[in-house]
């Protein structure tokens, strides 16, 4: 087997301190998945990898199974003899989370333990800006740090108006131009990669990001394909995995994310500019609609927020289940939903105080 570099694939001091209180266990990170069997990358080489009777009892929600990213505790790092066992999945730095459809509320992770994500959008009729506050919503709640990423820029002819547009949604977010036809037409997203760092990919199919990570290898890793006609891609990845970079760091191309919904997203990082805004109401429960001395309705009205843009936080609000509450109750009601086992924010708070006595 060859040897792998476990620092270059993300394995962080946080890791190592957590790894070392599971003694006669070893680390690996899991780099792809098919059903019940996992890949994991450990010292030694690749190997395949099962979940053990008793983490499968212990599993509460498909959350806590391993997820492409994860790293885990194994019970050897050789092949020695069959699939090696996980025992422990550490604690997770980020998390792209999608919700099980229907009134359950179980939740499955997608990606783990990602750096930087890559929202993908092509510079054709691929481009949508109500999608980018979308995929920045996402990104944001999954503790990932979002960069725009803009590809096939040789095939439009007003790539500046574009940028502009985007300064208007892309609130502190970096955003590179990148085009498939030069040479060094994909230079500008180098600085995001290297040893120890974990990029993923967000985008719709067929707007480069295969042919971005093929030049990120250096060799046809992913099949591409283009956008059809009617600008819909098809999908070309049909699994999640992790792919090493031989300059130094790991990409995930991750189909799954397209799927995930905003029940979780984090909209105040997102629409900033409304809650900065909406300080200003003269009501502090203003619903933005009809209310007097509406300072978002008057932003609106004067030109420093467009229509699209509120009608956008409308919508997301609504989908992420926040319709009608400001960015406080929001993250109240996070919290809530963080604590709802032990009956919500106000029992916590009371439970951690007792016990801080």
């Amino acid at each position: 087997m060859n040897e792998i570099d476990m620092k270059n694939i993300g394995l962080d001091t946080k890791f190592e301190k957590e790894a070392t209180s599971y003694k006669d266990l070893y680390v690996g990170r899991v780099i792809s998945q098919s059903k019940d069997i996992y890949k994991v990358a450990t010292e030694n080489g690749e190997l395949l990898a099962q979940i053990s009777g008793k983490f499968r009892y212990d599993v509460v929600v498909s959350s806590d199974y391993p997820a492409v990213g994860d790293f885990v505790m194994l019970d050897r790092n050789e092949d020695t003899s069959g699939k090696v066992i996980i025992h422990k999945v550490l604690t997770r730095k980020s998390a792209f989370i999608r919700k099980a459809s229907g009134t359950s509320h179980d939740e499955q992770i997608i990606a783990a333990n990602i750096d930087t994500v890559f929202i993908c959008m092509s510079l054709n009729k691929d481009f949508n800006l109500r999608r980018i506050e979308r995929y920045l919503g996402i990104t944001w709640d999954s503790g990932a740090t979002p960069v725009i990423v803009l590809t096939k820029a040789d095939l439009c002819d007003d790539v500046n108006q574009k940028l502009l547009d985007l300064e208007t949604v892309a609130c502190g977010v970096d955003v590179l131009v990148t085009s498939s036809v030069d040479d060094d037409g994909h230079s500008s997203v180098q600085k995001y990669f290297g040893v120890g760092k974990t990029v993923a990919f967000l985008g719709s199919s067929g707007v480069g990001k295969s042919t971005l990570i093929n030049k990120l290898t250096g060799k046809n890793t992913i099949k591409t394909n283009e956008l059809r006609n009617d600008d819909k891609g098809r999908h070309t990845t049909t699994r999640r995995e992790i792919i090493i970079l031989p300059n130094g760091g790991v990409v995930i191309d991750t189909p799954g994310m397209r799927e995930i919904g905003l029940e979780s997203a984090d909209l105040s990082i997102t629409f900033a500019d409304i809650d900065t805004l909406a300080a200003g109401c003269k009501f502090n429960d203003c619903s933005h609609i009809s209310e007097p001395g509406c300072a978002v309705k008057k932003a609106i009205r004067e030109g420093e927020l467009t229509e699209e843009r509120f009608a956008s936080y409308l919508k997301l609000k609504k989908e992420a289940k926040y319709e009608g509450l400001n960015a406080k109750q929001i993250e109240t009601e996070k919290l809530n939903e963080m604590f709802k086992e032990v009956g919500g924010m106000k029992k916590a708070r009371k439970f951690i105080e007792k016990s801080n006595r």
